[in-house]
């Protein structure tokens, strides 16, 4: 068999059975080989970075390496921002990218570039094929590395791919993770006669996670923190309630106050996201002892676990109840409203990709107490995350509901998700929140700029460049368009009959919910 059939069988042996692509010339021996092994399920997406996003979402949730296939260095340019979330959320992704063949890179054609370069910004694993030989073992290398938890981008040249000489290669074994010997040495006694508070991270934040560390809490009155933006976490009814960390350094800091002893588990130690004037990065209380209990790549639940049963034996952990839904206020939506009736309408075992952004405030503490779900959030800070992540968790959860909540603004980067969803037929639903603005780039401009880190007052030039009404967008026509059904809503009573609407009938939808901004422009008066 040529090299693209020995790659592309190898990998479905290994478990890796969907690829996420947006191919060119470079790739169409790999594009033919999904015929000659019709177990790799080949996903088209209109735009790279849709790829990268779906494959992210896709291994999130099944927890098993999707492929991605790329062409040439602008096409993983085009696809670098959702694998620089994937990288931060340690999502096993193993990313394909095309290359000119062997004997044509020496002619410096337009497309020509240094692949290598590109990938290693955001891959713990870099490799060239050489030979049609080499290809599917190599191959095999890049799926036990991205099984660790990284990006692992194999660069396949042409003439590699189209030559004939190449053998099907067998999966390596995967990687066991250890509970580390930290877990049996963290001091009980601090953990017991400080303020001390365990921050969540990784699979800390899996159902056995939690309820180990809910054991502890409720042993100890030691506080529990999930990170500011988990690759994935279990929340709602019958599961232990966790609070994540505020995403703005002052409150942050607010929440860390008093702490004493501060345990990691799964979870980096606390840092703003930004530097601000006067602020500290690190947002590690003065004084406070920083433990790791267990690092990302580690057995996290176990070291829970063992951490529970030594300080918390017989202890059941505290579980939310379910609770009537709250009542949305009738009349036109705001960010509150929004989060209660999304809460309110929420179907049993949903999976929610979170890129609501600023009018999403309001949705952690309304779906505390929602239905049993997944949540999905923008982990490395790119936009452009939300819509790609829902469609390959749809990919991998075909029996699931999924919920995408999206602002306009980062709707705009990754738009052409709704084509694959549409193409593919997937259960997602859209709830694109329209506030016609950059809205936390106006929040960022208040506190740096012109606000109280600043002086004086944003002018009409700059509030310009976060303005997204001029014309304004009608996502109802662009989600039509791209083959997805939407309708708009304004009122608390239109998106309650919409989601409900959406949930009961198969395929995707997209509801487009008009929300006045939670920041205002600053002709307003709001600053």
């Amino acid at each position: 068999m040529n090299g693209a059939q020995a790659l592309v069988a190898s990998l479905t042996s290994a478990g890796v059975d969907v690829c996420f692509m947006n191919p060119g010339t470079s790739e169409m021996h790999f594009v033919a080989a999904l015929d000659a092994v019709p177990e790799m399920r080949g996903v088209l997406a209109l735009f790279e970075g849709v790829a990268t996003g779906a494959a992210d979402g896709y291994a999130r949730i099944t927890g098993r390496p999707a492929a991605v296939l790329l062409h040439l260095g602008p096409g993983l340019a085009n696809g670098l921002a959702n694998l620089h979330n994937a990288r931060r959320a340690r999502t096993p992704v193993v990313v394909i990218v095309g290359a000119h063949a062997t004997g044509h890179a020496r002619y410096d054609a337009p497309l020509q570039s240094d692949i290598e370069a590109l990938a290693r910004t955001v891959s713990g694993w870099v490799h060239t094929s050489g030979t049609p030989r080499d290809l599917a073992p190599d191959a095999m290398r890049a799926v036990a590395a991205a099984r660790t938890g990284q990006i692992a981008t194999l660069v396949l040249p042409a003439d590699v791919s189209w030559s004939d000489g190449a053998a099907i290669a067998p999966p390596r074994p995967q990687p066991s993770r250890h509970a580390p010997a930290s877990a049996c040495t963290v001091d009980h006694s601090r953990l017991l006669s400080t303020k001390a508070l365990l921050l969540l991270g990784g699979t800390a934040l899996s159902e056995r996670g939690l309820r180990a560390a809910s054991r502890i809490s409720v042993a100890t009155g030691a506080r529990l923190l999930a990170e500011t933006f988990p690759a994935r976490m279990e929340r709602g009814a019958g599961l232990p309630g966790v609070d994540r960390l505020a995403y703005l350094a002052e409150q942050a800091e607010a929440q860390l106050a008093g702490v004493e002893h501060l345990i990691l588990a799964g979870a980096r130690s606390p840092v703003s996201f930004f530097a601000y004037p006067g602020r500290a990065s690190d947002l590690t209380p003065p004084g406070c002892t920083v433990t790791v209990l267990a690092e990302p790549d580690q057995d996290v639940e176990a070291a829970l676990e063992l951490l529970a049963d030594q300080v918390a034996a017989g202890t059941k952990p505290a579980l939310i109840e379910a609770a009537p839904p709250l009542p949305a206020a009738p009349g036109p939506l705001d960010a509150i409203s929004l989060a209660n009736t999304v809460a309110a309408s929420l179907p049993e075992h949903a999976i929610i990709a979170d890129e609501a952004n600023t009018s999403g405030y309001a949705l952690p503490m309304a779906l505390a107490a929602a239905p049993r779900h997944t949540l999905l959030t923008l982990t490395g800070g790119s936009i452009g995350q939300g819509l790609p992540v829902a469609t390959g968790a749809a990919v991998a959860a075909p029996d699931r509901p999924v919920l995408s909540l999206e602002a306009d603004g980062s709707a705009l980067y990754t738009l052409q998700a709704l084509w694959t969803q549409a193409r593919e037929r997937l259960n997602v639903t859209t709830v694109l929140i329209n506030n016609a603005a950059y809205a936390v780039l106006r929040m960022e401009l208040a506190r740096t700029a012109v606000g109280e880190m600043g002086a004086g007052r944003a002018g009409e030039r700059a509030e310009r460049m976060l303005d997204l009404s001029d014309p304004t967008l009608d996502f109802t026509r662009l989600s039509t368009g791209l083959g997805v059904p939407a309708s708009r809503v304004t009122t608390v009573a239109e998106l309650d009959r919409a989601l409900r609407q959406a949930y009961a009938e198969p395929g995707p939808h997209l509801i487009e919910a008009i929300v006045a901004p939670v920041f205002p422009p600053p002709s307003a008066g709001a600053w």
